[in-house]
């Protein structure tokens, strides 16, 4: 699958999950997603780079613009080197939380994505993939 622009943002703190909404907006609109599918893109990447900050202890996500044939859309990746998650089934469960939060991330990150792809190691980390397309 053809890259054409990606960036790498460092996860550390508050002021970095606000970074990765900004320029997820960025490469959405780029990518020509209408203005719900950016927003689902932006949504999603909230959450999944609040995630890597409170559960994984911070991280990185690399933000893509990707073609496969006539489509294209973007596409995150999360990483971090946190606990990792012992059960990815019930983690993605609606209300399943380890913290304070509703527990409506990783579902929620999931529902608004058209990829989402999640490889996890207790004890080295967690890697989460999401791609929304352009659709119409």
């Amino acid at each position: 699958m053809p890259t054409t622009k990606t960036d790498r943002l460092e996860i550390r703190s508050s002021d970095d999950v606000v970074k990765v909404r900004q320029q997820t907006r960025i490469l959405a609109a780029e990518a020509g997603l209408s203005l719900v599918d950016q927003t689902k893109v932006i949504t999603a990447a909230s959450e999944l780079a609040r995630n890597t900050l409170d559960y994984g202890g911070g991280g990185s996500v690399q933000i893509e613009f990707v073609e496969a044939g006539s489509r294209h859309g973007v596409r995150l990746t999360f990483q971090d080197q946190g606990p990792g998650i012992a059960d990815i089934q019930e983690a993605l469960k609606d209300g399943f939380t380890t913290g304070s939060g509703l527990g409506l991330g990783l579902g929620g990150a999931k529902r608004l994505s058209n990829e989402f792809n999640i490889e996890s190691t207790v004890g080295l980390g967690t890697k989460i993939q999401i791609t929304r397309w352009k659709t119409g």
